[in-house]
């Protein structure tokens, strides 16, 4: 099955001149998702994770299934203030400005093994702060996968730990 035909563009959103990679369509196929996410289980599994990590918010959609398929536990990574409780902050620098993403405090334990998840690869900004963020909180990030990459951005350059992505997009 060729999951790029399940994966629905939209040309200038979310502003003009972005090609958007929609993947409610690919979730609303099941044969479709089933297969990406046996695929992603393949990727995962030989890494031993712990836990596994979702970026906001569509790497929820993929973090949540994987684990369960795993037996892992699933942690969530937010933008700032959208955890309740007590939080681990982490400033990173965006192309114009910074950005914060979040933990909460008990969401990981030192030394427990961590593969992170979203749905797409593209400046590889966000992924290397949630990088960062686990290391801070004295976890290790062994692994990332993706279901897209934008190859031509070249985020896979920003990190520092093995990356998988199903489906590359070169221009």
């Amino acid at each position: 099955m060729n999951l790029k035909d399940h994966i629905r563009t939209i040309p200038d959103f979310p502003k003009p001149g972005i090609l958007f990679y929609d993947i409610s369509t690919l979730l609303a196929h099941k044969e479709a998702w089933q297969v990406a996410v046996a695929q992603l289980t393949e990727v995962v599994a030989p890494y031993k994770p712990d836990i596994l990590a979702g970026i906001e918010s569509r790497g929820f959609l993929v973090a949540a299934p994987l684990a369960l398929q795993l037996g892992c536990g699933f942690l969530m990574i937010r933008k700032k203030g959208k955890l309740p409780g007590e939080t681990i902050a982490f400033e990173y620098d965006l192309e114009y400005g910074t950005d914060v993403i979040e933990i909460q405090a008990d969401a990981v334990a030192p030394g427990q093994r961590v593969v992170i998840l979203d749905d797409l690869l593209a400046t590889g900004g966000t992924l290397a702060a949630a990088i960062g963020l686990l290391r801070l909180c004295g976890a290790n990030p062994v692994a990332a996968a993706c279901l897209m990459e934008l190859t031509f951005l070249q985020g896979r350059d920003r990190v520092d730990i093995p990356v998988t992505t199903l489906l590359r997009y070169d221009e």
